[in-house]
């Protein structure tokens, strides 16, 4: 199972930085009761080895103006890898698609998008997305409000998996 390879200590380090990557070694050290020296380390290990893939802040779009949140669901003509491959790369380059995750069943991918408002989506939709080699199909869902927004994962899940299989 993952997080096996991970002592409680790592775990928590883990726990305490999604829940605040701005905190200093020394507070992150304090609070999973360990020194600075230790705690840099082992952070340090667990970026290398890819447990941590990097830091960022949560932006709040619409205080950017960034007024419109849809999501479209995409079928596409062809599931062969390189065209797969192909949609994956087009969505890494628009701006606009936030996120891009492919799906099994009907749908073959959803994209999160984000816009300032309904024309500029809809010029993306008609003028790129809708256009995209390969697509067969996009139906789009605007999103009306957000009830949870979490990144990461839930540690208390995690322990509780791991006390129950020791």
């Amino acid at each position: 199972m993952a997080g096996h390879k991970l002592d409680e200590i790592d775990r928590r380090i883990l726990a305490e930085l999604q829940a605040d990557g701005r905190m200093t070694n020394v507070e992150l050290a304090s609070r999973v009761g360990i020194s600075a020296p230790p705690c840099l380390r082992r952070v340090r290990t667990l970026e290398e080895a890819g447990y941590i893939t990097g830091y960022h802040a949560e932006i709040n779009a619409r205080e950017l103006g960034f007024e419109v949140a849809v999501f479209a669901t995409v079928r596409l003509n062809s599931q062969a890898e390189s065209d797969l491959a192909v949609f994956e790369d087009r969505c890494r380059a628009w701006p606009l698609v936030r996120e891009c995750h492919m799906l099994n069943g009907e749908i073959d991918f959803i994209l999160k998008c984000v816009a300032p408002d309904l024309s500029t989506f809809q010029s993306f939709l008609t003028g790129e997305l809708l256009r995209a080699a390969n697509v067969a199909n996009v139906k789009t869902s605007l999103v009306i409000r957000c009830a949870k927004d979490e990144s990461g994962v839930p540690f208390d899940v995690l322990e509780d998996r791991l006390s129950r299989s020791a």
